[in-house]
């Protein structure tokens, strides 16, 4: 099973809101899903995008692909940047070598 992280679309005609959801990619636009992640309201300015950062970086960490749409979304909130910076800590951490002390001379 393959499972996306993309928009499900809600609302009135002329006046979209999307949910982010995880879903399987077989799985039509607005069927059936597995979890909500976030919403997206492109008519709204500063407040658009609301992402529950937490889930979206289990799914991700999972294996679930975002789509097009929804990677430029995380793009544009700093979560892919952030998700990138702490696995870079976390792999050079791993890589760190303890300085060992120097034995002393008698």
């Amino acid at each position: 099973m393959a499972v996306k992280i993309r928009l499900r679309r809600v609302g009135r005609k002329k006046s979209p809101m999307y949910r982010i959801v995880v879903a399987d990619s077989k799985s039509p636009r607005d069927g059936k899903f597995i979890e909500i992640v976030g919403q997206y309201q492109p008519r709204t300015g500063d407040k658009a995008l609301n992402l529950v950062a937490d889930r979206v970086n289990y799914w991700l960490n999972v294996g679930a692909q975002p789509t097009d749409t929804v990677r430029s979304l995380l793009r544009k909130a700093g979560l892919l940047k952030q998700r990138h910076e702490s696995r870079l800590a976390e792999k050079l951490q791993g890589r760190a070598v303890p300085l060992t002390e120097k034995p002393e001379e008698a």
